[in-house]
């Protein structure tokens, strides 16, 4: 994170010399940027229309570094230079540009001649753009004056740049590729803490109070940095680079997505960073920053909140507005609140729990799994077992059929050698199973892998599958949701259509060596779910899915409709 300071200029006010270092290109704005601003500017309807932030640097002299801006800075004094120089206005730009690798372009700007406006491509675009103001100006006929004298005072009392001075310690270049190259602009929690340290320092000036806001600050972005955290928290968010950016957006409210306009949080949270005389003083915006964060450190930390805040946020559920029920609600009430806000989402009733499946509401089957494995984290008896929302977040996951009956989807002679090598592996350690049977199996298997054809593998894939599917393994309910588990997704075919007792093995070694398994799912390939005297090791039962399901409904009840009215069509 940036560490400068930041404040506000009117447009028409800007002073100075500005020196555009030779790491930047040259002026480049055309004719759709520039009747963007100009139109920008004359529809903003009285109210204050904000740039972008023009970065600059202290350059040693009585000159500032022009950092990130020199598009719009140039921009604005061809509009007051074209003024001035129409007889629209008397005064023009009070400011002047010069360029490292151009040294005559500041001459241009003051005398633009679009006679020579051939001799480099800045001369060009600086030329193109003057005309481009000429004919807006122009077009409004006889208001011209009248548009002029408007815009002039728009300059002067509505158009406000950001302007972000940078630290002498910033690395100028380095600033320079992170805001242009990279594309990667001033965050709202950058402008925001700049602004909140400049006020404090205004408002409290030599207590150490702006140096405290500052290790707060970074207390804060250092929590949100941490993988579980912002797992529970965020829900799948796309991290930003300055986390509490997060909290922030939650503050602002507003639009979000692509729909939220760029400083969007930080020009609505301005008012109450700065606000106007006689209002409450800049720091309590600070305390609500602290507390919001106490709030959420509060839900990490207890257990039972820690779940069901991080099952809502991957639902969807906006932050702003758990923060708002937290305040409203006493602790006791606000867990209670989030059952109810999670039953009003999952919006199941234990009789639907049967019906939905893997070709039948798979969404929302998906969505039950979930909430069976979190509240499996929950309530367990060991006090620190907790959903890892991280791990969950950095993986793909999918519906996966705990026992499938067949390998029908596979079509490549791959993904045929690799379900063969799996089950294959699977029948060698298979002592329990009848020898006869077991040997025919793998000799259907051997004769697959030795000459492999669609044939040989559908000759094999049946031999093992009857051998490996429980007598009353089968059923109508094969898709349903109790022969489903979360599982991570991937590219691996052959073993999302493999049966049971591969699949396994599989998730075994897979913990064995580090690889996250969401608990429920765990459990239901240890067969925790049925009573060890109907217990079938290596195959699926229909007393399997029936154990399985039956826990699902028995950990999801408190989650449950009673009554199926209302069910989602």
């Amino acid at each position: 994170m940036l560490a400068g300071s930041l404040g506000e200029v009117f447009a028409g006010r800007i002073e100075g010399r500005f020196f555009v270092p030779s790491y930047q290109r040259g002026y480049r704005w055309g004719t759709a940027d520039v009747l963007r601003l100009l139109d920008d500017v004359w529809t903003s309807e009285g109210d204050r229309y904000y740039l972008q932030p023009v970065v600059v640097k202290p350059a040693g002299d009585d000159r500032w570094e022009l950092i990130d801006g020199q598009q719009r800075l140039t921009t604005l004094y061809l509009i007051m230079h074209f003024m001035q120089r129409a007889n629209l206005q008397n005064q023009g730009p009070g400011y002047s540009l010069e360029y490292e690798t151009r040294p005559g372009s500041e001459a241009f700007l003051s005398e633009v001649n679009v006679d020579l406006a051939g001799e480099n491509i800045d001369y060009f675009h600086m030329a193109a753009a003057y005309q481009t103001i000429e004919q807006w100006f122009d077009r409004h006929g006889t208001l011209r004056q009248y548009v002029a004298n408007k815009f002039y005072t728009l300059l002067f009392e509505r158009v406000v740049v950001i302007w972000y001075q940078a630290s002498a310690h910033d690395d100028s270049t380095d600033l320079f590729t992170r805001l242009n190259v990279g594309r990667i602009p001033l965050t709202d929690s950058e402008l925001v803490k700049a602004l909140v340290l400049a006020k404090t320092r205004e408002v409290m000036p030599g207590t150490g109070r702006a140096e405290e806001v500052a290790a707060q600050w970074d207390m804060i972005e250092r929590q949100l940095q941490r993988p579980e955290v912002w797992g529970f928290a965020a829900g799948g968010l796309q991290p930003p680079s300055t986390r509490i950016d997060f909290l922030l957006d939650a503050m602002a409210g507003g639009p979000t997505g692509r729909d939220r306009p760029r400083y969007f949080t930080f020009e609505t949270l301005r008012a109450r960073i700065d606000p106007p005389e006689g209002a409450p003083w800049p720091l309590a915006f600070w305390q609500d920053v602290l507390d919001i964060h106490a709030t959420m450190m509060w839900w990490f930390e207890d257990r039972s909140l820690f779940h069901k805040v991080g099952y809502l946020m991957y639902l969807g559920e906006p932050f702003r507005e758990l923060i708002e029920l937290a305040a409203e609600l006493p602790k006791s009430e606000f867990d209670e609140a989030l059952t109810g806000k999670i039953s009003a989402r999952l919006d199941l009733s234990e009789d639907e729990l049967g019906d939905i499946g893997y070709e039948h509401r798979a969404s929302k089957c998906g969505d039950a799994l979930l909430l069976m494995n979190i509240e499996t984290a929950r309530t367990a008896a060991y006090a620190h077992a907790r959903y890892s929302f991280s791990e969950h977040h950095a993986q793909r996951w999918s519906l996966e059929h705990i026992h499938a009956q067949n390998a029908e989807p596979l079509r490549r002679a791959e993904q045929w050698r690799t379900w063969l090598a799996d089950h294959r592996a699977a029948l060698d350690g298979l002592d329990a199973i009848d020898g006869a049977q077991r040997e025919r199996a793998v000799a259907e298997v051997d004769r697959a892998l030795g000459d492999l054809t669609e044939a040989s593998f559908r000759a094999a894939e049946l031999a093992v599958t009857r051998l490996l599917t429980a007598e009353n393994g089968g059923g109508d309910d094969v898709h349903g949701l109790a022969n489903l588990a979360l599982l991570t997704s991937g590219d691996n075919a052959a073993l999302s259509n493999a049966v049971f007792e591969v699949k396994r093995r599989t998730l075994i070694e897979r913990d064995r060596q580090g690889a996250y398994v969401p608990p429920a799912t765990r459990q239901v390939f240890l067969k925790y779910f049925t009573d060890a005297d109907a217990q079938q090791p290596h195959l699926w039962t229909e007393t399997d899915r029936a154990a399985y399901l039956d826990a699902i409904r028995s950990t999801l009840r408190p989650y449950l409709r009673t009554t199926s009215q209302g069910a989602e069509l």
